[in-house]
């Protein structure tokens, strides 16, 4: 019987408990923003509303015993979002973008070790290459690099004998093969040097320009800050298929369907567009208000998970302003994001950052989105080899709310 006396807020054990869950699961619903949670006096330990724990603990599910395969809160030991920063494995993403390349953060994703391992090579198979580089050939030339690579992905499969193995090291090695392939197999003016890194394959295969000094060490911050970012839409599409033992490279191409969306990597194509318009800095102000009058939405500003602002546009930004320092094309985004401040627009996105890099960079047309793609594969691999592991198909249901059966 009630009291109309507010029941004290519960520990996390406590929550855990009434929802059936274990506390890293009670922590996703935090970070995904379902949860909210204060700090208990001591600094050290959360507290959690039990009005709010009841209404998250939906009626006519049993949340206790082993998770129900249509459970979609899955448990994770990849990312985090906490404190305003996405982490990875515990380990806070801006300071490894500073400190480590990507190949060294992909290898932790997968493995929660550092480096790549002994003798791990970066290249795809040589049936692959030529499956993939004879694939995207016969797309049309107007074709983004997006588009390429969805094609290279399905034709580097068929070159790989060995996809089904699903034990962690062939995952692993598949991924290495899977990202070497996507970036080698873009065309190019001529090959890249042997044992470059994958940043410096990718940029060969986007801008016909040479890089300045510190460029290709901002693509490859940018590739480290968009590896992973826990369960965004991409990715679940990505664990979906690894939960029905799918192969990595059909893992990586349910991904790349869903990341090619206007709504998540294809967001910084728009950006891209709105930079060319732009064209000199001068111009800023006007196209912006051009824009805005017409009611349309300036993408790349604010980021739903991050109120304060998108720390991963931060450290991007930052890269870039001192690796071009004086470049003509950074004094346009530099005039957009004034235009944006002045009109009381939110702090930019890594969409922004992105686009900002590609223009820079003279790049293609789609650069950003490939980027993204390219990045956000070592994040689906390290998502499958999770999947392979717990073996259990996500099988959602549906909230029927058609005509009742029999009745239509």
């Amino acid at each position: 019987m009630k009291t109309g006396r507010a029941e004290r807020r519960l520990t996390t054990a406590e929550a855990a408990a009434r929802l059936g869950v274990k506390p890293a699961t009670l922590y996703a619903y935090v970070s995904r923003g379902q949860l909210g949670r204060e700090r208990a006096p001591d600094g050290r330990t959360s507290t959690f509303d039990p009005a709010e724990i009841d209404r998250l603990a939906r009626p006519g599910r049993s949340r206790r015993g082993r998770r129900p395969a249509a459970e979609l809160v899955l448990p994770s030991a990849l990312t985090a979002i906490a404190n305003g920063l996405p982490w990875y494995r515990g380990l806070p993403v801006p300071e490894l973008a500073a400190t480590h390349r990507f190949e060294e953060v992909a290898a932790w994703l997968w493995t929660g070790e550092r480096g790549s391992g002994p003798g791990a090579a970066w290249r795809a198979g040589g049936a692959g290459l030529a499956a993939g580089r004879r694939a995207q050939a016969a797309l049309p030339p107007a074709a983004l690099p997006l588009e390429r690579i969805r094609v290279i992905a399905a034709a580097l499969a068929a070159g790989d004998e060995l996809r089904l193995e699903l034990h962690p090291a062939a995952v692993a090695a598949a991924g290495r093969a899977l990202i070497a392939g996507l970036v080698d197999c873009l065309p190019r003016p001529g090959p890249a040097p042997r044992g470059a890194t994958i940043a410096a394959r990718l940029w060969a295969g986007l801008s016909p320009l040479d890089p300045e000094p510190g460029q290709v060490a901002t693509l490859d911050a940018a590739l480290v800050l968009l590896a992973d970012h826990e369960l965004a839409a991409s990715t679940v599409a990505a664990r979906v298929a690894a939960s029905v033992r799918a192969d990595p490279y059909a893992v990586a191409s349910a991904g790349l369907a869903t990341v090619s969306g206007t709504l998540h990597g294809g967001a910084s194509l728009g950006i891209e567009a709105l930079l060319a318009e732009i064209d000199l800095p001068e111009r800023a102000a006007s196209v912006v208000g051009a824009r805005l009058r017409r009611g349309e939405r300036l993408r790349g500003f604010g980021h739903r998970l991050y109120p304060d602002g998108d720390p991963r546009a931060a450290v991007l930004l930052d890269r870039l302003r001192a690796a071009a320092a004086g470049s003509p094309r950074l004094a346009v985004v530099e005039a957009l994001l004034e235009a944006a401040a002045r009109r009381g627009l939110p702090e930019p996105s890594v969409d922004l950052a992105l686009a900002a890099l590609a223009h820079v960079a003279g790049m293609v047309r789609g650069a950003g989105e490939a980027i993204f793609a390219v990045a956000r594969t070592a994040g689906w691999i390290a998502h499958a080899i999770e999947e392979y592991d717990r073996n259990t198909p996500i099988r959602p249901r549906a909230v029927y709310t058609g005509p009742p059966p029999g009745r239509a």
